[in-house]
């Protein structure tokens, strides 16, 4: 098990402060601050157009925020662009892009960090180092899957996110955000893609879990942050909320006057 976070004591992994965003003359994000630690699930929810997408997207350099600090283990960053985010270890599982269905698991694990080998400026794909490193991290997962050379279109969907996450790990992310992995998934699919985000979880990896599920979130997050209309509505440990309660906030209603010690 993993150990429990102390939030008075340690320093998040990500602190973002008074960050807003405009969109022309839509305030996309009004003075939010948002907070992950190390180790730490977080339940991401609301409605659509709530400000989930934005938040994101700062977060992987997709946008920049209008104003707003930005901090990645207590120094301030400027995430300027999807590379930027990486080289900080951040890495998102996108609900419609987690994987390219034509090729293989082991392409799939290595696409776009292909491993190489050669002497000087000659290399060539390693491609053998890649099976077996593929072989590996998907057997660790318990993913089933036949063989590293496997399409991922014959994966079933519960598979090909396992696919992405096992990318995540293997890369050592410090901060994995996925986007609704569980949408469109079978009981079984479900199941698997919760579990895989405990494994991550487990290995110390801290996890942005969005989702319209509550249900699903409720099973494996530690805290929950509820945003509505650009507002952050809500931030609360596990323990001290429930789904109905979770889902009143998405809808709109006021949150309770109780101040949680997750908000940093």
């Amino acid at each position: 098990m993993a150990p429990t976070i102390d939030r008075e004591q340690t320093e998040p992994l990500l602190r973002m402060e008074n960050i807003n965003k405009w969109y022309g003359s839509v305030h996309a994000l009004k003075n939010v601050d948002f907070s992950v630690y190390p180790g730490e699930i977080v339940g991401l929810v609301g409605d659509n157009g709530a400000g989930k997408s934005t938040l994101v997207e700062i977060i992987t350099g997709v946008h920049s925020q209008t104003s707003g600090d930005v901090f990645w283990k207590g120094e301030r960053v400027d995430i300027s662009s999807v590379n930027e985010a990486r080289k900080l270890n951040i890495e998102t599982v996108f609900q419609d892009q987690a994987v390219v269905e034509d090729r293989s698991v082991a392409q799939n694990l290595f696409l776009g960090r292909e491993l190489t080998t050669g002497v000087g400026p000659i290399k060539v794909l390693d491609k053998e180092t890649m099976r077996t490193e593929a072989e590996k991290i998907t057997r660790e997962l318990g993913l089933d899957i036949s063989s590293p050379d496997q399409e991922v279109r014959f994966c079933s969907g519960g598979e090909k996110q396992g696919v992405a996450i096992a990318r995540a790990m293997y890369f050592d992310a410090d901060l994995v955000i996925l986007d609704e992995p569980t949408t469109a998934l079978a009981i079984s699919g479900v199941r698997k893609v919760l579990d895989f985000v405990e494994q991550l979880k487990e290995s110390g990896t801290s996890v942005i879990f969005i989702t319209h599920n509550l249900p699903h979130a409720y099973r494996i997050c530690d805290r929950f942050v509820v945003f509505s209309r650009g507002d952050k509505v809500g931030d609360l440990l596990k323990e001290e909320t429930n789904t109905d309660e979770l889902e009143e906030m998405q809808a709109g209603v006021p949150e309770r006057d109780t101040e949680t010690t997750a908000t940093p």
